[in-house]
């Protein structure tokens, strides 16, 4: 299966900085992601990291600013 495929399921990953991204299910997570529960086609998934992922700085930045 390809990335590419519409048919590809992916899942919904975000890293210790929260940051989101996207992979493919059929692929081991990488190190340093985890998944947060959420997989589908990639627009599904995209949707999904659109409407969480509403400050897009890495974590450090933004408690340094609140700081």
């Amino acid at each position: 299966m390809s990335i590419d495929n519409p048919e590809t399921e992916f899942t919904v990953v975000i890293n210790d900085q929260e940051q989101y991204s996207i992979w493919p299910t059929y692929r081991p997570v990488p190190a340093g992601w985890k998944t947060v529960g959420v997989t589908g086609n990639k627009t599904e998934c995209l949707e999904h990291i659109n409407q969480s992922w509403t400050d897009q700085r890495p974590r450090r930045l933004r408690d340094a600013r609140a700081s």
